[in-house]
């Protein structure tokens, strides 16, 4: 193979394409202080800048022919990629931000008090109790997908079910919750009377 240490970045970068472990750690022994930094100035946030950091490397070992050597250098291609990265995660908290004070407004403007909260509480206390009432092959993929934030596919590979079998339980076991809640005078979301 090459000698990392003597190789330009050019080579390294086609040597990455060829899966060699030591160039990528060449590369990034040679760019990533730079590509740390500025991610870092960006986002304000050292694990942020990590996680840009880890982004753009892995982008580079995943897709090496995206760098090209006749537009520029190596460290401008993985400098822009940077920049790129980091000012999409400070817009999309940015976003995120904006979404939850509309939504507190929202909620202060609907009258939301603590009698509302103390109701939901309460409701929350009787789903929890229910749930716990449930066996615990229905119980188990219901806390996984639902409350976990599982898929389907995902809670039967956990639990080693076939997924229609899990999809069954979790059924029957919504099921056996609404029949539980009413039972107890809670009413179901999205139901009028």
């Amino acid at each position: 193979m090459i000698d990392v240490e003597l190789a330009s970045d050019a080579n390294l970068v086609v040597a990455i394409g060829r899966y060699h472990e030591p160039a990528m750690a060449e590369v990034f022994r040679r760019h990533g202080g730079a590509v740390h930094g500025l991610a870092r100035r960006v986002l304000r946030s050292g694990p942020a800048a990590e996680e840009v950091v880890q982004e753009v490397f892995l982008d580079l070992w995943q897709h090496p022919e995206r760098f090209d050597a006749q537009r520029g250098t190596l460290r401008s291609f993985l400098l822009a990629r940077a920049h790129g990265k980091a000012v999409d995660r400070v817009r999309s908290e940015t976003a995120r931000r904006r979404r939850e004070e509309r939504t507190t407004r929202e909620t202060a403007l609907a009258g939301y008090d603590v009698e509302h909260q103390v109701h939901d509480l309460a409701v929350a206390e009787q789903v929890a109790e229910a749930l716990r009432a449930l066996p615990d092959d229905q119980r188990r993929p219901i806390e996984l997908a639902y409350f976990g934030g599982h898929t389907y596919r995902e809670v039967a590979a956990m639990l080693q079910e076939p997924e229609g079998t899990v999809k069954s339980r979790i059924r029957s076991g919504l099921g056996r919750l609404r029949a539980q809640l009413v039972e107890w005078g809670v009413e179901p979301a999205g139901v009028e009377r």
